[in-house]
């Protein structure tokens, strides 16, 4: 997602022989992205890195499922509602897919008890409380309450949440990247971008370790299968790549300010096959002095729009809260409530926060998501 980086001990080219102190020979693990023709890392084990048997998968978060076809309609999901509970590799609840994404929320008590190893897509976790440590080969990176976490496709990784309440956003996407509207010919954030290179904290490189876990839960095609491996995954003495999970703070992103309103592309942070995910935190607002600074009633008629609200003041929504899901699907007209875009008119500044999505395909709920639905969300907008 970033530059190219290397950490610990490397060979001086790919696929040369690199050996140990007492000569014995360290094991090369490609990990590549597009077959071989994209973004790729390297890593070098102590061990042969693909000793594995087949074992039964004891952990996994569900597939989607679909509830019933319902109407379209503008619809609110209370996610704060949803038990808490389990290891993250199950306690990720999907409420909302689509052919291109899934997306979820969790609320862990426990860390992982085996590695995970998704293979159907990257994830991109959003920590509304709490925060904790990923550990994977290639290291570790913390992460805490405002982080955005990265977790690129088929890296196997394990979860350990720190003591106390948790709430994460868990989106399920393909091809997890940077906007190409914030990137220059060489691939490097413009100085004009919403946020800098050094606003991402990058996997940090461990010595070689065994947790004494043996067991990999590996995911493909929407269904579970279990492995049992011979050594400590966590062996690896040095990689070399531009393929490793980042976190990013929200709060880090720098909000755009126009003269009149502008729209949500202004707040794209990462981007997706068939989505855009946005921030939108404290900022300024229009500084016309007849602007209007509450969006503007539209039908986005190309994609469904998702909003988790975090905290702050939500000028255009009423009954809306922490852990507030707005579901407002393409081609239904949305926009403030009663009252909000007059009562805009003058404001100066705002300190809302939330994580917004655009997505091009139709999103469909799963049975969990109308455990928690606020039924009386689409007459609220006429009343």
């Amino acid at each position: 997602m970033l530059e190219r980086m290397v950490q610990g001990e490397v060979p001086r080219k790919h696929h040369l022989a690199l050996r140990g102190a007492a000569g014995e020979l360290r094991h090369e693990e490609a990990w590549t992205r597009a077959g071989f023709d994209g973004p790729y890392t390297l890593a070098y084990h102590l061990g042969r890195p693909h000793l594995s048997r087949a074992d039964r998968a004891a952990h996994g978060w569900p597939a989607p499922a679909a509830a019933a076809p319902r109407p379209l309609a503008r619809r609110h999901y209370r996610t704060a509602g949803l038990p808490p509970g389990g290891a993250p590799v199950d306690a990720f609840r999907p409420l909302l897919w689509s052919e291109d994404l899934t997306l979820g929320t969790a609320a862990p008590t426990a860390p992982d008890p085996v590695y995970v190893r998704n293979g159907d897509g990257d994830e991109l976790l959003y920590a509304a409380e709490g925060g904790g440590l990923l550990l994977c080969p290639l290291g570790e990176l913390r992460f805490e309450r405002d982080d955005y976490l990265a977790i690129p496709k088929g890296l196997l990784h394990r979860l350990v949440p720190d003591p106390g309440p948790q709430r994460w956003l868990w989106l399920e996407l393909a091809d997890l990247r940077l906007p190409a509207q914030w990137l220059n010919a060489q691939g490097q954030l413009r100085m004009d971008a919403p946020y800098c290179h050094r606003d991402f904290r990058r996997v940090e490189w461990r010595p070689p370790r065994d947790e004494g876990i043996r067991r990999l839960v590996v995911k493909r095609g929407g269904a579970w299968s279990g492995f049992r491996l011979e050594g400590s995954p966590l062996d690896v003495v040095g990689w070399d790549g531009a393929v490793y999970p980042v976190a990013f703070r929200i709060t880090d992103f720098q909000p755009r300010v126009g003269l009149v309103h502008l729209p949500p592309t202004w707040h794209g942070t990462f981007a997706a096959r068939g989505a855009l995910v946005c921030s939108f935190v404290p900022r300024p607002l229009d500084f016309h002095p007849e602007a209007i600074p509450c969006p503007y009633p539209h039908a986005s008629v190309d994609v469904d729009e998702v909003i988790l609200y975090l905290r702050g003041h939500f000028t255009s929504r009423r009954g809306i809260g922490p852990g507030s899901l707005s579901h407002h699907p393409a081609g239904v007209l949305h926009g403030p409530h009663p009252g909000a875009y007059e009562g805009s008119v003058g404001q100066r500044a705002t300190d809302e926060l939330a994580v917004m999505l655009d997505c091009v395909r139709p999103l469909r709920p799963t049975p969990a998501a109308l455990e928690v639905e606020d039924l009386a969300y689409d007459e609220s907008f006429v009343g």
